[in-house]
C-alpha cells in the first residue's frame, strides 16, 4: 500500500524563513505573522520553534495580558 503523508507530518520546522528547527508550538499564522514578517508561505496555522516562540511571547506579553483582563 502506498505511504500518504499529510500537511502535518511534512510541516515539522519552523515556520520562520532561515530557520530549520523542530516545531514546538503551532498558532494562527495571522497572530504570528504580526511578529515576524519574513514567514514562509502556508495555510491556517504556523509552527513556531522553541527559540521563536519565546521571542514571539516576549513581544505579545502586553497584547495577550490586556486580553486575558477582557479589556
Amino acid at each position: 500500500m502506498a505511504e500518504r503523508h499529510s500537511k502535518k507530518e511534512t510541516a515539522h520546522v519552523c515556520a520562520v524563513e532561515g530557520c530549520d528547527k523542530p516545531v514546538h508550538k503551532s498558532l494562527s499564522r495571522k497572530k504570528i505573522a504580526d511578529v515576524f514578517s519574513n514567514l514562509q508561505p502556508g495555510g491556517r496555522h504556523a509552527g513556531l520553534c522553541k527559540d521563536h516562540y519565546k521571542e514571539y511571547k516576549k513581544k505579545t506579553k502586553k497584547e495577550r495580558e490586556l486580553e486575558r483582563l477582557g479589556w
